[in-house]
């Protein structure tokens, strides 16, 4: 399963992994090692027999040569430099709804490997823009990420134009970006929809599960696949916060776009203008435990769904509020043994349908709807709806073609990922899955303790978990829902506990992610973006009624 926005469910059968982090203090990756030692033999390194021999005088170890990081690298001057050439976007007549064509949209050019910018190798990022409402009142741009890893900022902004009408659209361009794999920017797609199909569904996943996709992304991306990580997405921030002109960048991330503004604030402390963070994942443990976690709070989710279902109508879970859990549970585990069919001949295999009820988890207003659906299901028999959120959940479209998120959601967090599993660890790591999580991870433990599988990636991560500080940024809000499944309370807090300049705003309720979900928070949060008014220590807001 997957942190994001919306979130798009994969199954996924792999190993342990730690994410996130750079060197400590917040610097770049790119610091110069420290200088060599002597080598064996000579005066400073071993000391003489004799008591008469002079007394050795080591030499002075030298101060390593920091290299210069971010704008200030000469290397990457040309690139911070840049003037984006800013022209209508193209529009989608897919879209009937929405005029794409009415925001603006330009190329970003970065080094493909900030390690080597001079290689002369460069990646175009898409980058879309609606521009301040209000000019006399610009602030700047703020920069927005949906999440994912795999979520387009540029569907964003295009898509939800009318989203940031008022105090954000007033006093700023507003600016997505595709971050690197994903959507405009050099996308990674994988598998054909038709293995996609296959391999997204199946309730009998083989060992070679996982080595399939990474063949098949090997084979395709070998070269982009090492440089597609978060670090590198965030480094391609403060590249588009130079060439859009802003001396600090202001940002709202959501879900996994929490992490991409940490890992910003990590690099970059001394760049960082407003940022908020709302739905925080923590990456300083684990993947695994990570993920472990994030089933606990589904199985909060789902418990308290089953339970609410049998107070409504229609409801196919019964009377007894406390038996309802374990009904549905049955029903979609059944699945493996007795899919349903749909309409057009399909098979919804209990990961399908396990994956469509997890994503609708997210959204507490669904319930109703996902109450009708089950109640098709499994008392009429009928599973085109169910199996309709579970193409909606891993992003398959009614033509049957996926989005590239779905490979894209993997290639970030292999490149993320450093992998060290022990057999011991795993027995430890599924045993505390089934005290956490036992029914909604029955089905397929392995799925949900690793996912994504990276054990078999071409190449293996530097990163190391760790949690983010970010000493020297400015203040950071994080915002985090009491009732949030895909990304827990708890990790908000942690957050918002580890930076240095951490702020917690909580929302009381349930759903995935708080700005849309309350004008108490979307209020907190404008002050905040637009007058940099951090909210009170201990701030709580209540969600919308009407939602």
């Amino acid at each position: 399963m997957i942190t994001r926005l919306s979130r798009r469910a994969l199954p996924a059968v792999a190993a342990a992994a730690l994410l996130a982090a750079c060197t400590s203090g917040g610097g770049s990756t790119d610091a110069a090692s420290t200088a060599p030692t002597a080598a064996p033999g000579t005066a400073s390194a071993a000391a003489s027999s004799d008591p008469a021999a002079p007394t050795a005088t080591p030499a002075p170890t030298p101060t390593p040569t920091v290299k210069p990081t971010g704008q200030a690298d000469p290397a990457l001057q040309a690139f911070y430099g840049q003037k984006l050439a800013w022209a209508a976007c193209k529009d989608d007549p897919a879209t009937t709804k929405t005029d794409e064509s009415a925001v603006q949209c330009a190329t970003l050019k970065v080094p493909l490997d900030y390690a080597d910018p001079a290689s002369g190798e460069t990646l175009d990022v898409a980058v879309a823009r609606i521009p301040a409402a209000r000019p006399e009142q610009r602030t700047g741009s703020l920069l927005i990420n949906p999440g994912g890893p795999g979520g387009t900022g540029v569907g964003m902004v295009q898509r939800g134009q009318k989203d940031y009408d008022g105090p954000l659209h007033d006093h700023f361009d507003v600016v997505g970006f595709d971050p690197r794999g994903v959507g405009g920017t050099s996308p990674v797609k994988c598998l054909d929809d038709k293995a996609r199909d296959a391999w997204a569904t199946t309730d009998t996943p083989g060992a070679d599960h996982g080595k399939l996709l990474a063949d098949a992304c090997q084979a395709k991306y070998a070269k982009l696949l090492p440089f597609v990580g978060t670090r590198n997405t965030a480094r391609d921030m403060d590249v588009l916060r130079g060439a859009l002109g802003d001396p600090k960048l202001n940002y709202l991330g959501l879900s996994y776009g929490t992490y991409l503004g940490s890992v910003y604030a990590e690099e970059f402390p001394d760049r960082t203008g407003r940022l908020v963070l709302d739905g925080a994942s923590d990456r300083s443990t684990s993947l695994v435990q990570h993920n472990i976690e994030q089933y606990a709070g589904f199985e909060r989710s789902f418990k308290l769904f089953a339970g609410e279902c049998v107070t409504k109508s229609p409801c196919p879970l019964g009377k007894d509020p406390e038996a309802a859990p374990k009904k549905l549970a049955d029903f979609l585990d059944g699945l493996k043994d007795k899919p349903l069919t749909t309409t057009d001949g399909r098979k919804v295999t209990a990961t399908a349908a396990w994956n469509g009820v997890i994503d609708s988890l997210n959204d507490a207003q669904g319930y109703a709807d996902l109450r009708t659906i089950l109640t098709m299901a499994m008392n009429q028999g009928k599973g085109d709806h169910l199996m309709a959120l579970a193409d909606g959940a891993t992003g398959r479209d009614a033509k049957g073609g996926y989005k590239v998120s779905a490979d894209a959601y993997t290639a970030v967090h292999c490149a993320d990922t450093a992998m060290a599993p022990t057999e011991a660890e795993l027995q430890a790591q599924l045993t505390e899955l089934a005290a956490k999580a036992p029914l909604v991870t029955a089905h397929n433990p392995a799925a949900a303790l690793f996912d994504p599988d990276c054990r078999s990636w071409p190449f293996r991560s530097a990163e190391k978990a760790h949690p983010i500080k970010a000493e020297g940024s400015a203040p950071i809000v994080v915002v985090g829902s009491t009732g949030d499944a895909a990304t827990p309370y708890a990790w908000s807090e942690k957050l918002a506990g580890s930076l240095a300049q951490g702020v917690l705003l909580t929302r009381e309720g349930e759903g995935h992610t708080a700005y849309g979900r309350s004008a108490c928070i979307r209020d907190a949060v404008h002050s905040f973006l637009v007058d940099g008014t951090v909210p009170a220590a201990g701030t709580r807001c209540a969600t919308d009624a009407a939602r």
